[in-house]
């Protein structure tokens, strides 16, 4: 099987990001974004996804989080579909289901090539330690964006920090299902994805 790996990076007059995954690892990871909640939420996702994530990320964090987390997101979904290639023998679609205390977390993902984001959840408070609450809805959109996937969210709970790792967690087991390679054609009637 091909390694389905990428080296990526992004240098904008806000952010400086180099990234590295390989979708076939262990897990393992490496990460520094400079805004310690997302470091732990990127650690969940790599760690319960199995792909292996080396991020270095510096941004403009002093005037707040929102331009680095952006930019991971784009950055992420570009490594992501440089890495699956041509999507051949993939499972192409798959959802994780998970729990966290009082919270649920219902993610549904089809690697496509077609990318758009549907997300029913939402944060009481407008920080989950330094990591602003609201920019996870952005990151997920940007993520779909750049590496063209379909992604439907929804989740609830009381508790805004259960909320959003069960969110995180069920990302990374759907897109570790839909990653599979399962057989040896290109997952779609029309031959292409």
């Amino acid at each position: 099987m091909e390694e389905r790996i990428a080296i990526v990076s992004r240098k904008t007059s806000e952010t400086d990001i180099k990234l590295k995954i390989n979708l076939d690892g262990k897990g393992i990871y490496t990460i520094n974004t400079g805004v310690n909640f997302f470091n732990h939420m990127l650690e969940s996702f790599s760690k319960h996804s199995l792909i292996d994530l080396d991020i270095e990320a510096k941004g403009d964090i002093g005037i707040d989080d929102h331009h680095t987390i952006e930019d991971i997101g784009i950055v992420l979904g570009e490594g992501f579909l440089k890495a699956i290639g041509n999507k051949k023998g993939i499972r192409r679609m798959a959802h994780g289901i998970i729990p966290m205390d009082e919270s649920l977390a219902t993610v549904a993902i089809d690697i496509s090539g077609r990318s758009y984001c549907v997300m029913d959840f939402s944060f009481k408070n407008s920080k989950i330690g330094d990591m602003t609450s609201d920019i996870i809805k952005h990151f997920f959109e940007s993520f779909g964006s750049a590496g063209k996937i379909n992604i439907n969210i929804q989740a609830s709970g009381s508790n805004d920090h259960h909320k959003a790792e069960a969110i995180f967690k069920a990302f990374a087991k759907s897109l570790k299902d839909a990653c599979k390679i399962e057989h040896d054609s290109i997952p779609s009637t029309k031959g292409v994805i």
